[in-house]
């Protein structure tokens, strides 16, 4: 007699089985596409130390595994690698693991804050535009979503930090703590709070122009279908009609539109997290490929890929949620 699995359990573990190979992709692929760039991390630190007998460089390169070809090299990262063993950061002088994980949280809080501002707001404001189509609130809102999509994420980053720092003195430059502040408690959250203002705007502001002019078009759409006249000639309250039958069917391609703009967020985050001085995979991504810290870079890729796939994993959820058409089997 069979196994009979609970749907989601079911469907979660063929996206696993699925992803598996995926991710084993993108990791040989990132590997030797890193080796195809021209110098390594021997080359990094003797930079660094100002230049090195080739004696002293060709021990350094027969420590580090260097000297062996390409092929043997990536084995035997992929042999630790699956075992969840990331290697050594030359520059940290830690393991890479420990540095990968000092730096997730700041970039996950910023994501999420990003993504969640950016689809509440740009739904809300979509569906509100699309209530009064063609009138004035809807020109205006549509143009600033306009603005806020042709503009730059590091332009509008430098934009706030000239008013709401420089000018106004509201809001800090950069971090995510006052340094010697030694909050604890609700005063530590506050402040963390107050740092990721910015960066968190400046993120999520071109995103919520995405889901706005994506949820307007949407709601038009579903609007004019016949199920929707069918509800209104039945006497369902407009509220209802907006709500229950609109809002349930247009959010289908914004759901959609998130799960795959992960990704675009997490390259997005590199350079406002440069900007803001935010400790988080973006900035130690930057430093990586600047010091060539290949161990480290590879192990951003990788967790980068989980992260994606989970995801994705999760938006397939929401989106069988919102379809019951859609079976998960």
């Amino acid at each position: 007699m069979g196994i009979h699995l609970p749907p989601v359990l079911a469907f979660a573990l063929r996206r696993l089985l699925q992803a598996v190979p995926v991710i084993l992709l993108i990791m040989i692929g990132s590997f030797l596409l890193l080796k195809l760039t021209p110098g390594d991390t021997v080359d990094a630190l003797v930079g660094d130390m100002g230049g090195a007998d080739p004696a002293f460089v060709a021990r350094l390169r027969a420590e580090y595994g260097l000297d062996q070809p390409v092929l043997v090299q990536m084995w035997r990262y992929l042999s630790k690698l699956a075992m969840f063993d990331f290697g050594w950061s030359y520059v940290y002088e830690q393991p890479v693991s420990t540095v990968l994980l000092d730096r997730l949280g700041t970039t996950l809080l910023l994501m999420a804050s990003s993504l969640s501002i950016a689809f509440v707001c740009g739904v809300s404001l979509g569906a509100f535009a699309a209530r009064r189509a063609y009138s004035l609130t809807d020109n205006v809102i549509s143009t600033l979503g306009l603005v806020f999509y042709a503009m730059p994420s590091f332009f509008l980053a430098l934009l706030m930090i000239l008013l709401f720092s420089v000018k106004l003195g509201w809001l800090p430059v950069g971090g995510v703590a006052t340094i010697g502040a030694f909050y604890t408690g609700w005063d530590k959250v506050a402040d963390t709070a107050m740092h990721m203002v910015m960066p968190t705007m400046a993120l999520s502001l071109i995103y919520l122009a995405f889901y706005m002019r994506l949820m307007r078009t949407s709601v038009l759409e579903v609007s004019d279908l016949d199920f929707v006249r069918t509800a209104r000639a039945k006497g369902a309250s407009p509220s209802r009609v907006m709500f229950h039958h609109i809002m349930r069917n247009a959010l289908l391609p914004v759901v959609t539109l998130l799960g795959l703009q992960f990704s675009t967020v997490l390259g997005g985050s590199v350079v406002i997290e440069t900007i803001f001085s935010l400790p988080g995979l973006g900035q130690l991504a930057y430093t990586s490929v600047v010091k060539r810290d290949l161990n480290t870079l590879l192990g951003i890729i990788f967790l980068c890929s989980i992260i994606v796939v989970i995801v994705n994993f999760l938006t397939d959820l929401v989106y069988a949620w919102l379809d019951r058409r859609i079976d998960l089997k």
